[in-house]
């Protein structure tokens, strides 16, 4: 989890992302990861998941399919991207630009990226 320092600087943003990001896979997949850390760095959100997998899903990377593992998460998160950006848009309460997001079998890691509109500087008076 995010340590309180950084949690309290995105004001609470990165549990509560977390949190969110999970309970979508799991509703999206009947599994969600069992770790999840979120980073926001100036105009990026990054969600790290850990331990994703369904029972069905280990039985085909058993079986050698790892590629029909990953296609089917890479259509698991095409489905699943309105909603992402939607809950990272409304805890952030900024823009999302782009979406990307990426799969790995061994170890069973997962990595949903939001790029943010860039903040609007204060402009200086002369």
């Amino acid at each position: 989890m995010p340590t309180q320092e950084t949690d309290h600087q995105n004001g609470g943003a990165t549990a509560a992302i977390s949190t969110a990001v999970v309970h979508l896979l799991r509703e999206y997949t009947g599994r969600g990861p069992t770790k999840a850390k979120t980073y926001i760095s100036s105009d990026l959100v990054t969600v790290v998941l850990q331990d994703s997998l369904t029972r069905g899903e280990r039985s085909l990377v058993n079986d050698g399919k790892d590629d029909d593992v990953l296609h089917t998460r890479q259509l698991f998160q095409q489905t699943m991207a309105r909603d992402l950006v939607d809950t990272v848009e409304r805890l952030t309460g900024r823009t999302v630009l782009a979406f990307l997001s990426a799969n790995h079998i061994e170890p069973d890691v997962a990595v949903e990226t939001f790029v943010l509109e860039p903040l609007a500087t204060p402009v200086a008076s002369a």
